[in-house]
């Protein structure tokens, strides 16, 4: 494999920025995905995205192979064509949703075999189908490895009987990937939280030889500390010049927390997710517009931010959007919410090349702490 350009700039501590270069361009690193699962970051047209701040977006496997199909998305011109995205795109393996659906699917060495949970029709899902899908039918910049995402909680024996399984799986992927020029792929670390078991994938991995490296099986329900912890053990033994993504993290104060850690690269639905449910985030955690507070509040949801959606309309007309069930208040409060991530990807870049991440990071914890929002906005 011919691994994308990736140049560090910065390092302050164990946080690092730098750019990963793809052949779609460039991705500034720490960085945020947001998550396109059909063909869409929802509620947002691909040009607020890119406005947004968003250098990459991720694609998702699962549900693009069901609907519309992998195959379709190949004839009519791949899956940046076919969603107006020119920036670049990773696709994750499959994995986690067919683990989602435990009630729907069969585990084995070959690979999963699931129900549809549109139609009820069989799939088998292998290392190598995955791999066919994502770079061959979809066209993906970045393909992930087919892993197996470890339940939480689980015991010692099974967490290493997923993690071997999930590493002789990489090692199909790998195979089936092959030699390519403008596509990489990544391995993802399993292990659930037991140390000795991280740092066994990250060697077994590292030895295959891949162009970056995730970490898996976190965002499972092991809480905030337990993420924090296992995060320590691990990105240490990963290799430092190669991107290292957490996958399906998370909050705010999980990525900052993340970026100490020595994270480059995240994903994670809940800007989009929240945005739909009335909620937007800030440095302070998150508030509900739906809340009669904001019924004659004329702030915006932040002046800060170079985002018409968080400047140019009130907290009182979204609160008026929310409890009246308008798509309106759906697609603003996406809209400032992926806005807000990417620019919280920014200071931290930013606090990183000045040499003053840990003052930033310490601030940040603060205003968290407080939770202070939305008049400390």
């Amino acid at each position: 494999m011919t691994s994308f350009p990736f140049e560090i700039a910065a390092v302050d501590g164990s946080a690092r920025t730098g750019v990963l270069k793809t052949a779609r361009g460039e991705i500034r690193t720490p960085a945020f995905m947001p998550v396109g699962t059909a063909a869409t970051v929802k509620a947002l047209y691909t040009d607020q995205v890119r406005a947004a701040g968003a250098d990459i977006i991720l694609g998702n496997t699962y549900h693009l192979m069901l609907r519309p199909g992998a195959e379709r998305v190949k004839t009519l011109g791949g899956l940046h064509r076919f969603m107006g995205w020119d920036g670049p795109i990773l696709t994750d393996s499959g994995g986690f949703q067919v683990w989602s659906l435990s009630s729907l699917r069969e585990m084995s060495e070959e690979g999963v075999a699931f129900k549809s949970h549109l139609d009820g029709s069989r799939h088998m899902l292998t290392p190598e189908r995955s791999i066919e899908i994502q770079a061959d039918l979809l066209g993906a910049d970045i393909s992930m490895q087919l892993d197996e995402c470890t339940n939480f909680p689980c015991t010692r024996d099974e967490a290493a009987s997923s993690m071997q399984l999930s590493v002789r799986w990489g090692a199909r992927s790998k195979a089936a990937f092959g030699e390519r020029s403008g596509q990489n792929l990544f391995a993802i670390v399993q292990g659930s939280v037991y140390e000795d078991l991280r740092r066994e994938s990250a060697q077994a991995l590292i030895a295959e030889g891949y162009d970056g490296y995730a970490i898996g099986g976190l965002a499972v329900g092991e809480g905030f500390e337990t993420m924090c912890q296992v995060l320590d053990v691990t990105t240490p033994h990963l290799p430092s010049e190669r991107p290292r993504y957490l996958m399906g993290v998370g909050k705010p104060i999980d990525l900052v927390e993340s970026v100490a850690r020595g994270v480059d690269m995240f994903d994670c639905v809940m800007p989009t997710r929240s945005g739909r449910h009335g909620q937007a985030w800030s440095d302070y955690g998150p508030f509900n517009l739906k809340n009669a507070r904001f019924a004659e509040d004329t702030a915006p949801l932040n002046p800060d931010l170079d985002c018409p959606a968080s400047r140019d309309y009130s907290r009182a007309y979204i609160h008026h959007l929310v409890r009246a069930g308008e798509y309106l208040a759906a697609m603003l409060l996406s809209w400032h919410n992926v806005a807000y991530y990417e620019d919280l990807m920014a200071r931290m870049r930013i606090a990183i090349t000045e040499g003053r991440f840990d003052a930033f990071r310490k601030d940040f914890n603060d205003r968290w702490a407080s939770g202070a929002a939305p008049d400390g906005n």
